[in-house]
């Protein structure tokens, strides 16, 4: 009988994914991650906090498996939140979940199973993995359901991780999901789905970064491209590109954030036509269909998790970093936000924007 370990965060994605594989005859536990303390947390807003652990444990009891859980709020701290707070400090917009499944959540749900000798990590993502004998590489793929594919937060898996990875919600709708939910009686059917940074669940991001650091960041300039200067900003981490509104300017026209300089402490606005743009670079990319970039490469490509995919030609550049050019410009392109490729519905890998 084939062994598993089951990521369970308490919502009905995750149980309905140990329901589904003790179903087809696995030998399964559910492992719930604690990730952070609750000072934090506000329910129903975010995820991994104590309700939730609760949550995972009534589920578990409900389908007779073991529940465990383990804590990592110290690696949790180093390599998501450290990492989140230095990004905004150095100008950029991260994506926190990206970090999370790449350094926490897979990373040590791999490390058990091998310890343990269970044969397959198993979560609640909408997305799928297929094995490609042609390449002899395992793929990424994007869930069936578009409107909750997650394949964008997944690029950074490796082939080892994917080797070891099922994902039986890839191939249903979460109107699916949760009628199965509520067909086996889950007490969780109808749980709302956690929404924003599960850190920072009020989305108040500078008010954490200034209360988490201890450090106060000054006024500067608005200036506009032509370096003029339009008026006073509350601190550079408050903004993000593309940003409109909270500017608390009075402008003859609308003006976007386009731009941070952290040496200066300036922000630069500039007209909504004006945030396109048509290339950009990325460093710390991870390949996953292919091994390597040998020559320009067709595909399509997302800027950021709800971004539509856009055509775009592959180039490699040096030191794992890559270019890619759009051909449409596209719209506020940010540094520190995931870029991650497509072909069709194959995940070809995806890099951080610098």
């Amino acid at each position: 009988m084939p062994r598993a370990i089951i990521a369970m965060s308490g919502g009905v994605d995750s149980s309905v994914a140990a329901f589904m594989m003790k179903d087809k005859g696995y030998d399964i536990i559910g492992i719930t991650l604690k990730l952070h303390g609750e000072k934090n947390i506000i329910e129903e807003q975010s995820c991994c906090s104590d309700q939730d652990i609760l949550d995972a444990k009534a589920v578990c009891d409900r389908l007779g498996i073991e529940h465990r859980v383990v804590n990592i709020e110290s690696n949790f701290k180093e390599y998501v939140i450290d990492r989140f707070v230095q990004s905004y400090i150095d100008g950029g917009t991260p994506n926190p979940c990206v970090d999370c499944n790449r350094f926490i959540k897979f990373s040590e749900l791999v490390r058990i199973a091998k310890e343990e000798g269970f044969d397959y990590v198993v979560t609640g993502h909408y997305a799928r993995v297929c094995y490609d004998e042609t390449t002899d590489r395992y793929l990424l793929k994007k869930g069936i359901d578009e409107s909750k594919d997650q394949s964008y937060v997944l690029y950074s898996l490796t082939q080892d991780t994917l080797s070891h990875l099922k994902l039986p919600l890839g191939e249903l709708s979460k109107a699916e999901v949760r009628k199965i939910a509520e067909e086996i009686g889950l007490s969780n059917a109808e749980k709302k789905d956690s929404q924003d940074i599960c850190f920072v669940p009020d989305g108040k991001y500078a008010d954490f970064i200034t209360a988490y650091t201890g450090k106060s960041f000054p006024d500067g300039d608005f200036v506009n491209l032509q370096g003029n200067v339009l008026g006073t900003h509350k601190g550079i981490i408050r903004y993000t590109i593309g940003q409109r509104r909270g500017l608390n300017l009075s402008l003859p026209q609308s003006m976007y954030v386009c731009d941070k300089d952290v040496e200066s402490n300036t922000v630069t606005l500039c007209l909504d036509y004006e945030l396109f743009s048509s290339e950009l670079i990325a460093d710390d990319v991870n390949l996953i269909s292919i091994k390597e970039i040998k020559e320009p490469i067709k595909l399509s490509a997302k800027i950021r998790y709800k971004h539509a995919q856009a055509p775009a030609t592959l180039y490699p550049f040096d030191n794992n970093r890559i270019k890619l050019v759009f051909d449409q410009p596209q719209r506020a392109i940010t540094k520190g936000q995931a870029v991650v490729m497509y072909d069709g519905d194959t995940v070809v890998g995806g890099g951080t924007i610098k």
